[in-house]
């Protein structure tokens, strides 16, 4: 039995902006079918929030990561995470 061979070209790693909204897309995605199936937007956040925080203390450790939160009110209040809509 002979199995068909993938010559496929190894890809190189994307740049880390483009790996960032290539990311952001499949989350908004996945985002997009649950809010679809039924799933609260709060509840989504609350388990997205879990898994970024805990995938960021296997990486980096909980010491770095409470540091790393501890900026987070600042950037809250600059407006960072705000979808501003444009009003024509």
């Amino acid at each position: 039995m002979t199995h068909p061979t993938s010559f496929g070209l190894a890809r190189a790693p994307l740049p880390d902006h483009e790996q960032k909204q290539t990311a952001l897309n499949y989350l908004n995605e996945a985002w997009a079918d649950a809010r679809h199936d039924g799933v609260d937007g709060d509840c989504l956040a609350q388990a997205s929030l879990f898994a970024a925080f805990a995938e960021l203390v296997g990486t980096y450790g909980e010491d770095a990561v409470a540091t790393f939160v501890e900026g987070l009110p600042g950037r809250v209040r600059n407006g960072e995470f705000s979808i501003a809509l444009a009003k024509q």
